[in-house]
This record gives structure tokens, sequence and C-alpha cells, in this order.
């Protein structure tokens, strides 16, 4: 895949990759967003909480992955103002 960087926003079962990588797991087999492949994957939560199922989402701890805790859309505002500021006047 060639993805630099995934935002994942409020998600947690829908890019758990224990769907794929653990038959014993109780999401096994449902289809998942695959965000672990991109170079970089950001995730905005409130919590380390776990998700609908209640399983550990095993993404959360790649090298890979940072997390963003807070509120997301608080979190997404100060992203985009960050980002407004580095480009610089328009």
């Amino acid at each position: 895949m060639g993805t630099d960087l995934v935002l994942v926003i409020g998600a947690n079962d829908t890019v758990n990759s224990a769907a794929q990588d653990d038959p014993n797991s109780v999401i096994a087999g449902m289809p998942v967003l695959e965000v672990w492949k991109s170079k970089q994957v950001v995730v905005l939560k409130r919590s380390l909480g776990v998700g609908y199922a209640a399983v550990d989402n095993p993404v959360f701890y790649k090298p890979n992955t940072a997390m963003l805790l807070g509120d997301a859309k608080k979190s997404c505002d100060a992203l985009y103002a960050k980002m407004k500021e580095s480009a610089g006047p328009s």
C-alpha cells in the first residue's frame, strides 16, 4: 500500500488488526480498514479504552502509531490551524 499517513478519528474495532491476525478474537473475520499498513498512523481518541467489542487494539501499540488523546474536534481544529500556519499566507 502506498499510504503515508492515516488519521483514525473515533474508530477502534473498525481498524483493529486482531480481526485478521487473531483467529481466536471475538472480531475474527470482521472487515476492517488496514490502517496499520500506512507509514504513519495517528489515532485520535478520548481515552485508551476499548471499543464496542471490548477488544484491545494491537494497532495502538505498533511503532508506526501515535496516539493523540483528547476531544477529536478540538484536536482536528488544532492540527488544521498548525498546518495552515505552516503553509504560510494564502
